[in-house]
């Protein structure tokens, strides 16, 4: 009987997008069940000793180890690189699992990074402790100015890592002008694509080089698994990634992988309808707080920027408020709907405070470098009805005398 596994490269690549989503991957075993299976299994038997070492010598196809492979995680990996256009994917355990993995694996002392100064924190935390543990020189810029990319570079100079849009501030990197400095000069492009997914934005298609993600975010969509992913050619993946992912073991599991496989079937169903709940609600919160800083917005500076290199701008983002930390804690404190969590990419409406959660890891000079004041609230707004999500934040606004 025929089974239609779904792994003909050349098939899978001319579907579309929306289709990727549901069957891009897949790999169906004997029993021909329609939803992908969940193995789990640590270890792999073989019919002789001879297979085992021709599996471990590269020389025979199939499973070793779950550190290494598993098919649950296979079809994850495959069904991400489809989405993102690219030759090959790897998942981790957990998004700055990726982001570790893909910056130190490619790095060594005596090298030089340059990264944009708005990031999550425990990116900043990379760029600004780790690395330089291990003598790794960064410099921080502005990543909104293409140019400070270039003045920034030294010979050492080997990787660009940037998000777009950057967490918490919405800073948008024009990812074809900093791609085309990195090429020029052989510098490798890492972009954090977390906020958009390649549901919204695909940087690859700008000359990017490396795309790395939080799946835990928008790809599971409801705050059930950690997971990361980072995109690549197949020459990068198996040559400069895999070697060490292999030997350090930050390994997704088969279950995740499943849950984020059942996530990506409706990740562009989900997120364009958060994004046009995030334009109402930002449109409403104008006017009303200090600031908003919305990419969906034409306040935005970079609004036209955002809307080349994105379909949408994404569930995500950030507003200011007048009175500090002590009425942003009140504004989350009178919520009654939108609950306050650091997490994003959720289907419920989610609040937090930067400076105390996300970002509390770095220090308060950090912090004003870039951009986050006491006063910043991020907001990833969810599924729910835009209208009951902006009543609730009217009357937080009320309560907390804005």
């Amino acid at each position: 009987m025929k089974r239609r596994t779904g792994q003909d490269r050349s098939i899978t690549s001319t579907w579309k997008p929306a289709t990727q989503a549901i069957r891009g991957g897949t790999a169906r075993s004997e029993w021909g069940e329609t939803s992908e299976a969940l193995f789990l299994t640590s270890g792999y038997a073989y019919d002789c000793a001879g297979d085992a070492a021709a599996r471990f010598a590269g020389e025979q196809q199939g499973m070793t180890y779950s550190r290494l492979q598993n098919p649950t995680v296979e079809m994850l990996e495959q069904r991400i690189a489809l989405l993102e256009g690219a030759e090959a994917c790897r998942t981790t355990a957990s998004g700055m699992a990726a982001m570790t993995a893909a910056l130190l694996c490619q790095l060594q002392a005596g090298d030089h990074l340059v990264g944009g100064r708005a990031a999550f924190g425990s990116c900043r935390w990379l760029t600004d402790t780790l690395l330089p543990k291990f003598g790794i020189a960064t410099t921080v810029v502005d990543a909104r100015d293409p140019q400070a990319f270039v003045d920034a570079v030294r010979p050492e100079t080997k990787v660009f890592f940037f998000e777009t849009p950057a967490n918490p501030t919405m800073d948008v990197v024009d990812l074809q002008a900093v791609c085309d400095i990195a090429r020029e000069r052989g510098i490798t492009t890492v972009v954090d694509n977390a906020f958009a997914t390649p549901a919204l934005q695909r940087p690859m298609e700008f000359g990017a080089d490396v795309v790395a993600y939080s799946a835990t975010k928008m790809m599971d969509g409801q705050g059930r698994v950690l997971a990361g992913a980072i995109c690549g050619t197949q020459d990068w993946i198996d040559n400069t990634l895999l070697p060490f992912t292999r030997n350090t073991g930050p390994t997704l599991s088969a279950f995740n992988a499943w849950v984020v496989l059942k996530g990506l079937e409706t990740l562009d169903l989900r997120i364009r309808r958060q994004s046009e709940n995030s334009v109402r609600v930002g449109t409403f919160l104008q006017g009303r707080v200090a600031r908003v800083n919305h990419p969906g917005l034409a306040s935005h500076p970079q609004h036209d920027l955002a809307m080349r290199q994105m379909d949408a701008a994404g569930p995500i983002f950030s507003l200011e408020v007048d009175g500090g930390r002590a009425q942003a804690h009140a504004l989350l404190d009178a919520l009654e709907l939108v609950d306050i969590s650091n997490n994003i990419g959720d289907s419920r409406s989610l609040m937090t405070h930067p400076a105390s959660t996300t970002h509390a890891g770095v220090s308060e000079e950090t912090r004003a470098e870039m951009g986050i004041g006491e006063g910043m609230l991020r907001l990833n707004v969810g599924l729910e009805d835009a209208d009951d999500v902006i009543a609730d934040l009217d009357q937080a606004l009320r309560r907390a005398g804005l």
